[in-house]
């Protein structure tokens, strides 16, 4: 698949990263020559310098041939052009990154394919959407649902007086109801196989049915709780989209250090409490009710704040926790402190562009892209290699494991003895660089 990416930013450059790894054909146009060299030396793409709002650029790109043209330019107006110059020269599909939630009103559908648009990507309210997420499922790091949530994947983190601590996964996949998809451990994330033990401290990535989720609370030694009073600090763009989602569900107290922001804050949300003052200052946090709240999300656009005034409330009894953590770098040692839920709109940008990858129907595709692995769903096609035999007698790469499918609507786990048909839907989880050969299996 040839695509091509305009803007060499913090998501282009992460995209570009993620796509190369994939064996695909990449191109990334960027004015910047010095960004574009460094990509270039990198990582196996080809590079355009140029605008890409140029049309003598986009040429020069071939983007005419493009499968997929993707512009996730800080600039919201740079980027509409974009795809539609790349939509005029014949590109397959065109993907905007946009900045306003305005966009992806119903209403404006039909404006945006008139100008040669064909999906759009915001990532604060992909961000929004995740924290809701976090919100209600508050014992989780990760939740993920595939198919209406007949099969769900979890990461969480095992407490020293949980029942799995210490026992080996063969012995854990003997009850039937559950699937260790991956293991992250010491800022590593690996596919364990059945003689691996659980250790406290460990995330684990566990594929299961609705059905079984609450024994899952317990074997984890978790405690799930009714999120109710939620304070944020930092008043962005995910903020507002947050409490714009969820205000029927939970109370919100927004604290900024900028008065500018906060008189904005009142008029975008109405319903949350607004507090103008440094939530890195304990006693600020006092004030604003942090030892009355049930969740504390930090939106700063430092990650290295985030970390720390998140360890800071948490030293007050938060019951769930959420930061936004943009340097990816700094992920694993936020999860090794033990911040709680990671958001990063990177990784939720990637995930988005992915599910465009995998299938032409992105409504049944999904895909999570984590900071060194993936979870991708993929369709069994008639006379696929995956289709020979029991998954024993496959011989996977040891770089990804199949966790659960769907078959006849229906959700169940995969094991040892499963063999796949025609038209069922599975469910991959794989290291970073691996999804292309998984991808092989199913055609």
């Amino acid at each position: 698949m040839k695509i091509v990416i305009a803007g060499a930013g913090e998501v282009g450059t992460h995209l570009a990263k993620l796509l190369s790894n994939e064996n695909q054909d990449i191109i990334i146009i960027d004015k910047d020559r010095e960004k574009l060299a460094e990509l270039d030396a990198d990582y196996n793409l080809m590079t355009e310098c140029g605008s890409p709002t140029s049309f003598f650029a986009q040429k020069d790109a071939s983007v005419g041939s493009a499968d997929l043209f993707i512009a996730v330019t800080p600039f919201e107006s740079t980027n509409l052009v974009a795809c539609s110059i790349a939509k005029s020269l014949g590109a397959k599909c065109t993907v905007a990154r946009v900045s306003h939630y305005g966009f992806l009103d119903p209403d404006n559908r039909h404006t945006m394919e008139r100008m040669g648009v064909d999906r759009l990507i915001y990532p604060e309210y992909l961000a929004a959407k995740e924290i809701v997420t976090a919100l209600e499922h508050s014992w989780v790091r990760n939740w993920f649902e595939l198919h209406e949530g007949r099969i769900i994947l979890v990461g969480v983190k095992l407490r020293d007086n949980a029942p799995l601590a210490g026992m080996q996964l063969k012995d854990f996949a003997s009850m039937g109801h559950f699937h260790v998809s991956a293991i992250r451990r010491n800022n590593e994330t690996i596919i364990p196989r059945g003689n691996d033990a659980m250790l406290a401290g460990d995330i684990l990535y566990i594929t299961t049915t609705r059905e079984h989720v609450d024994e899952l609370v317990r074997l984890c030694g978790k405690v799930q709780r009714k999120i109710k009073r939620v304070l944020i600090m930092g008043g962005s763009k995910i903020a507002i989209r947050l409490v714009d989602l969820a205000r029927d569900r939970f109370r919100f107290t927004i604290i900024d250090n900028n008065r500018e922001t906060c008189n904005r804050l009142c008029e975008k949300c109405p319903d949350a409490d607004i507090i103008f003052g440094d939530a890195r200052d304990p006693e600020v946090l006092l004030d604003a009710g942090i030892d009355d709240s049930d969740a504390f999300i930090t939106l700063s656009p430092s990650s290295e704040s985030n970390i720390l005034t998140t360890l800071t409330a948490k030293e007050y009894g938060i019951a769930k926790s959420v930061a936004e953590v943009e340097d990816i770098q700094f992920i694993p040692q936020a999860e090794s402190l033990g911040i709680g839920t990671v958001i990063n709109k990177k990784l939720l940008a990637g995930s988005s562009i992915f599910q465009l990858l995998l299938d032409a129907d992105v409504s049944t595709s999904k895909c999570l892209a984590l900071t060194d692995a993936e979870v991708a769903e993929l369709e069994v096609k008639p006379n696929a290699k995956i289709t020979r035999g029991p998954v024993r007698d496959l011989r996977l790469d040891s770089n990804m494991t199949l966790a659960a499918l769907i078959r006849d609507d229906q959700g169940m786990l995969v094991t040892g003895n499963t063999t796949f048909r025609t038209g069922d839907r599975v469910m991959i989880f794989c290291l970073a660089g691996s999804l292309h050969k998984a991808e092989k299996l199913f055609n």
